[in-house]
């Protein structure tokens, strides 16, 4: 399963190995995902796992970008283009809100954004059924096995936050739970995507768009579900943008070149602190308005910097950390993890190129 539970329950051991090593006291010691890239291999290990959750928060980030301006576009045709979109709405907007810097502030937006896609879903399938007549009679349940790492990417790119699980399981309540209650949160949500997924195909068909709202019919009920969305995702956005102007701002500070280009360290730092974040997000948008296929965009994405987060580096971390201590066929399960991973990686590359 994409992603699976075993991964998640990797870099939790990796954590708790640690932090039995450690003189202090366990509830005082955070390990990060960088910490562990860091422990493991040095610098370079710290540089590349940052390198990988930049890469897929900024996915994730693009992708939001395209979704929104895409379904805009669909109510609002005649008033501009998806680009337009991105540049004379968006853009302003997530530069504005990139001054926000506590999470706090935006949490009702999750909220919001979480009831937004349980409504829309829940629409989406209606509408698809209402469509259903005979609807296995012109479809194939299998496109060939070149379609397989296609659809695998997009079932990896659906989970990109995966480096957020230390910081999830430090948030708990009962730590021990957390590998139960991530396995029947994944196994859920995987279902449900699932079936999501078969109805709208056997919906539409090969007519079935990477978007699937685009495929909704212009109705009022319809409306209101991209609208809903478009504004859950704008206030989401800077959520997923966090990780990356931590990364970044952490350089910045570590640099310590900004205090000797001027006299007033604290308004040189808050200068460039805040230069970072509206510079990314400009990037972004051009990176957004520049992706020519929604559906081939999250799909390399998934495949390429995903996978090597959800099964290259936990798989490598735990062989470092743990592996001494491990089984014979614990360890050989391992290298079969870290070697699809790499293959996997390495296809999304090729197939990108």
């Amino acid at each position: 399963m994409p992603n699976n539970p075993l991964a998640y329950s990797r870099v939790v051991d990796c954590r708790n190995k640690l932090e039995e090593e450690e003189s202090e006291e366990p509830s005082d010691v955070h390990y990060t995902y960088g910490d562990l890239g860091e422990k493991c291999f040095g610098r370079i290990g710290r540089c590349l796992t940052e390198v990988l959750i930049f890469l897929s928060q900024a996915g994730g980030s693009v992708a939001y970008l395209i979704f929104i301006a895409q379904n805009l576009n669909s109510m609002l045709p005649q008033f501009m283009s998806p680009d337009g979109f991105i540049f004379a709405i968006l853009l302003p907007m997530q530069i504005a809100l990139s001054f926000v810097r506590s999470l706090s502030s935006l949490s009702p937006f999750s909220i919001f954004a979480d009831v937004c896609n349980v409504l829309a879903m829940a629409i989406v399938i209606k509408e698809d059924v209402r469509l259903f007549d005979h609807p296995f009679a012109d479809r194939s349940a299998f496109n060939g096995l070149w379609a397989i790492p296609f659809s695998f990417g997009v079932a990896l790119f659906c989970f990109e936050g995966f480096s957020m699980t230390l910081a999830l399981e430090a948030s708990m309540a009962e730590r021990k739970k957390f590998r139960w209650v991530l396995s029947q949160a994944i196994v859920c949500i995987m279902f449900v995507y699932g079936c999501f997924g078969v109805c709208g195909y056997l919906a539409y068909g090969e007519a079935t768009k990477d978007i699937i709202t685009l495929n909704l019919p212009n109705s009022w009920s319809s409306s209101a579900v991209k609208v809903g969305l478009c504004i859950a995702l704008a206030f989401t956005f800077p959520v997923m943008m966090h990780p990356i102007h931590e990364i970044f701002e952490a350089r910045i500070r570590s640099s310590g070149c900004l205090p000797k280009l001027s006299h007033n360290a604290v308004a040189a730092n808050w200068l460039a602190l805040h230069s970072s974040r509206v510079a990314v997000v400009i990037v972004l948008a051009v990176v957004a308005s520049s992706v020519p296929a929604f559906g081939s965009f999250i799909s390399f994405v998934g495949s390429t910097v995903c996978a090597l987060l959800a099964f290259v580096l936990p798989t490598a971390f735990h062989l470092s950390i743990v592996g001494s201590s491990m089984s014979l066929w614990r360890r050989l399960l391992d290298y079969g993890f870290l070697l699809f991973g790499l293959v996997f990686a390495g296809y999304g590359m090729f197939i990108a190129l």
